[in-house]
């Protein structure tokens, strides 16, 4: 079967000349969940940004056999959804279900439609008790959980998570994990946190300058001798 995501030779620079990414080959298979590791700067997120077109660089990027540019982009962002490291940034709306409605809505969607939508996405992460509280209200393991029902309620192929266990007591921790591991959308987990990504994820790449160095299990990837792995905390 296709790739859901497949990208050859992905470079990039910053506008001050920083080369982020220097010749990315990566692939990405159904029901797969891969952990994205290495050190602060090491082109992790740059590397997300690329996949629904936020950042665009040299090589080719393709995400359910659509290539990712300027002229796709609607379509791409509806296959594949971006879950931020602060769940306060997607959270605006005054209501928990406007706020899971609101992508739904802005896409042509109904508003009766999309609250349906809406409501289902909120039960799928055992969020629909909430449906009427402001966010604000929520604590962080359930912000986290109202922030993806917002990515789910879009239908996408694909789930991107930034840091997901920021902010995040070991209880939510386990509560995401579990979370995560029932949803069938294939996953790309930006982590520094080993055991979360052991809980979650079927296999690791290990970015570092820009470029994967190495690829397996997760228990071959922490074997490797010039990094320590320990959890990012929030600053």
């Amino acid at each position: 079967m296709p790739p859901l995501i497949l990208v050859n030779q992905l470079k990039f620079k910053y506008d001050d000349g920083t080369a982020a990414l220097n010749g990315v080959d990566f692939r990405l298979d159904r029901a797969e969940t891969v952990a994205l590791l290495g050190e602060n700067g090491s082109g992790k997120t740059t590397f997300a940004l690329h996949l629904n077109g936020l950042l665009t660089g040299e090589g080719t990027v393709e995400v359910c056999g659509i290539p990712v540019n300027a002229k796709n982009a609607v379509t791409v962002r509806r296959k594949i959804g971006l879950v931020f490291q602060d769940s306060e940034s997607q959270l605006f709306m005054p209501t928990v279900l406007e706020d899971v409605a609101f992508g739904p809505l802005n896409h042509g969607m109904s508003p009766a439609k999309a609250a349906e939508r809406a409501l289902m996405a909120l039960e799928q992460v055992g969020m629909a008790g909430a449906a009427g509280k402001a966010p604000y209200h929520l604590s962080a393991g359930q912000k986290k959980r109202v922030a993806i029902a917002g990515i789910l309620a879009m239908d996408p192929k694909i789930l991107v998570l930034d840091e997901p266990t920021t902010f995040l007591d070991p209880p939510a921790q386990r509560a995401l994990a579990q979370l995560l591991s029932s949803l069938p959308q294939a996953k790309l987990l930006i982590t520094h946190d080993i055991p979360f990504a052991r809980a979650t994820c079927t296999r690791a790449v290990f970015f570092k300058e820009g470029m994967i160095l190495q690829e397996g299990s997760i228990d071959e990837i922490t074997m490797l001798q010039d990094w320590e792995f320990r959890p990012r905390r929030a600053e």
